[in-house]
Order: structure tokens, then C-alpha cells, then sequence
């Protein structure tokens, strides 16, 4: 008889048993705060809880300046174009990463090439990065993604090496330290993403943060039609540089307030994803072929967007991810995913083969990890029991793994 819920065997947990926290969250403190800002009527054009949040947001980070945008694709595309990244340019990315990454490096005109992954991290590889590089190359995006940290130490001294610009996507790393330094604020410009599913969120939301003021000036005129900072609304005092295309990407300050306040709350919210990832590496400790995602080699203090956990050895290797997080479903563990998956394969991605490189000898690490890997969201995170509850399932389809072979 089957013993897998999928194969109808007894479920091990009932569909309540694995506990997700709401999201994103809300309180009536912020409810009562942006009724203040809409009857104000200062809802934009750097309101000050904008100036507020981005200074916020910049010093938890260890940077000196924040530039609030509409979304965190946009501050990617004003990032490259703040660098005088455009066509004719390369720009180098993981294999594994969310589109906007390689849609943002098309967006300025520049041609997206796509490195391989580290086998640990599932961050962009050093090695495949260096590579990757050719005399069109203007800069590099490593994104720290899930719970992974890119290499900043190696990436960056190979990127100074060869005068190639970092800009670090940290759009799954709110309050991750590197080396004991923000994420974000290695690089020349770090990127943030608060849309709906992250571990800040205000629906949709981005911020650039950079410690170089000119970069920061750029920025903000970049995002602000031309406007310079310190501009009055309908007052432009100076021109932006010719070189420097414009567009209207600001944020809101009801964003901004949203965010002002999970800010204060976070650090506890981020101690608690901690301990859930200390926890299930013990529980999962005692499952042969199964192995957590790393934080990364300097990694000193974690965010999560969510957590990896990759199947590929004893048998897992045989079975894809999405057939292990049905049989997870089934046991009654939900609130898991699988990877985005390389993004040259995503069903979203259409640029022309013309737009982007690959490497002719393919993506060893990208292809193995990928498909034997899948991720615990955020907002499961917060109950320690979930951590247990998730062992003992994948426990239970690791001893009847042949079920699904």
C-alpha cells in the first residue's frame, strides 16, 4: 500500500498544521497614519516621510543615500542608467534570478549576459562571472537571492579589477549584512524591491541606496522626470546631464509611511527567520541528500525573502521539485515554492537571442541545482513549529522516496 499522501496514503498533517503568517501585514497605527497623508494631500514629489523613509532605509543598511522609486524593477533600469550603462554595453547576471533582472539591462539598450550560479549560494558564480567578461563589459548584478549572499569580496575585486560597475540586487535581502557591512551598500548601488510578496512590502515600492552623492544625484533625476533633490515642485532649477535619460519612476509617500513602519518592526521579524533557518538546518540534518541553501561565506547577518532547500543526493536527484512539493501539499505542508528557474527558460522572458549571450558551455551548477530545489516562503517562518513540521514530511517522502521515481 502506498504510504505517500499523494498515492493515498494517510496524510501526516491536516490542511491547518503548517501555520503562514498573513501578508503582508497591517496595523491600525499605520491605517490612522496614511489617513493623515491623505488628507494632507502630500502623496508625492519628495514628500518628507519619503525623505524620512529613504534616510531610514539607507543607515539600516550602513549607506549614506536612498532614493525611493515606484518599483524595484525601475530602480534596477536607473541604477544602469545612473552608470552610463547603454546599447552597445554588456551587463553580466546569474542564471538564476527574477526576469526584471535581465529585462532591466534591455530597458537601457544593453545586451544581458547570463553567468553561472555557485553550488552552495545559487548566488552568482565568481568564477562564471569572470569569464563572462569581454571588453563590451560595463557591469555586473549580483543578486542575493532567497537566502543567499552573492560573493561581494570576490565580485567586486574581479569588477575593480577589469573597471566594472556592481550594482547589487538585493531585492530578497532587506537587512542582510555582508562581512559585517549592509547589503546594498558594497557595491556602487544597491537595489530593493517592496513589492507585494517581500519581507518589506508596501504593495509595490523600490529604493536605490548608494554611498557616492553624484551617483545619488543621478539617481534621483533618473527617477524624478529631471528634477534635482532639491528642487521645488514646478520649480527645476538646473538641467539634468544630457547623457542621463529621465522618466517619472517616483514613489509615494504612502508607500514610504507603510514601509516607515515595518522598518521599526522588522529586525524582531528577521531575528525570528534566523532562528527558523537555524532550526530546520538541525532538523534537517538527520536527511540524507537534502541540504539548506547557503547563507554564504561572509554572510553575518541574513534577510530572507524565503529559504532554499535543495534535494540532490541519496535518490532525490531522481525526482524534480515540483513532484516533492506536491507530495509536501499532500502531507498538508504548503506556502512552498519552487525556484524561479533559469531565466532563459522562464515562460515570461521573450527577448530576441539577439539581446542577450549564453554560454556555449552551458550552465553545469544552474541546470544540476534548479530543478532539485525549492523554497520556504518569509511569511512561513515565523512559527518554529513549521520548521519541524516540514523535516518530519520530507522525512517521510525521503524513507518512501520510490513512490515517486
Amino acid at each position: 500500500m502506498a504510504k505517500l499522501a499523494i498515492n493515498g496514503g494517510t496524510p501526516l498533517f491536516g490542511n491547518n498544521e503548517y501555520q503562514v503568517m498573513p501578508w503582508p501585514p497591517v496595523s491600525e497605527k499605520t491605517a490612522d497614519k496614511l489617513r493623515e497623508i491623505y488628507l494632507s494631500r502630500a502623496w508625492s514629489f519628495n514628500s518628507p516621510v519619503e525623505q524620512e523613509f529613504e534616510k531610514e532605509f539607507a543607515a539600516f543598511h550602513d549607506a549614506e543615500f536612498g532614493i525611493l522609486m515606484s518599483n524595484g524593477t525601475v530602480t534596477l533600469e536607473c541604477a544602469l542608467e545612473a552608470l552610463g550603462v547603454g546599447p552597445g554595453d554588456e551587463v553580466i547576471v546569474p542564471d538564476l534570478t527574477w526576469i526584471a533582472t535581465a529585462m532591466s539591462v534591455r530597458y537601457v539598450g544593453a545586451t544581458c549576459v547570463f553567468a553561472d550560479i555557485d553550488k552552495d549560494t545559487c548566488c552568482l558564480s565568481p568564477e562564471a562571472f569572470e569569464k563572462a567578461i569581454t571588453p563590451r563589459t560595463k557591469a555586473v548584478i549580483p543578486v542575493h537571492i532567497y537566502a543567499g549572499m552573492a560573493d561581494l569580496e570576490k565580485i567586486i575585486e574581479i569588477a575593480d579589477k577589469h573597471g566594472i560597475a556592481v550594482i547589487e540586487d538585493c531585492a530578497h535581502m532587506h537587512g542582510g549584512k555582508w562581512n559585517g557591512k549592509g547589503c546594498g551598500s558594497h557595491g556602487a548601488i544597491g537595489s530593493f524591491s517592496f513589492q507585494q510578496s517581500k519581507a518589506m512590502s508596501a504593495g509595490e515600492a523600490g529604493i536605490c541606496l548608494t554611498n557616492d552623492q553624484k551617483l545619488a544625484e543621478r539617481l534621483y533625476r533618473a527617477k524624478h522626470i529631471g528634477y534635482s533633490r532639491y528642487d521645488k515642485q514646478g520649480q527645476a532649477g538646473t538641467p539634468p546631464p544630457q547623457d542621463l535619460i529621465c522618466h517619472n519612476y517616483r514613489g509615494l509617500a504612502l508607500q514610504a509611511q507603510i514601509l516607515r513602519d515595518q522598518l521599526v518592526d522588522f529586525p524582531a521579524l528577521n531575528q525570528k527567520h534566523n532562528e527558523f533557518h537555524d532550526l530546520l538546518e538541525k532538523e534537517l540534518a538527520a536527511i540524507p541528500g537534502v541540504r539548506l541553501q547557503s547563507q554564504g561565506r561572509l554572510a553575518t547577518r541574513q534577510g530572507y525573502y524565503s529559504q532554499g532547500v535543495i534535494m540532490d543526493g541519496d535518490g532525490f536527484e531522481k525526482i524534480d521539485s515540483e513532484k516533492i512539493r506536491a507530495a509536501l501539499a499532500a502531507e498538508g505542508i504548503k506556502a512552498i515554492n519552487t525556484t524561479y528557474g533559469p531565466v532563459r527558460k522562464h515562460l515570461l522572458f521573450n527577448l530576441k537571442p539577439e539581446d542577450y549571450r549564453l554560454d556555449p558551455a552551458g550552465y553545469a551548477n544552474s541546470d544540476a541545482i534548479i530543478p532539485h530545489m525549492m523554497v520556504i516562503m518569509h511569511y512561513g517562518m515565523t512559527d518554529m513549529e513549521n520548521a519541524a513540521r516540514f523535516a518530519a514530511a520530507l522525512k517521510k517522502i525521503a524513507d518512501n522516496k520510490s513512490e515517486l521515481m
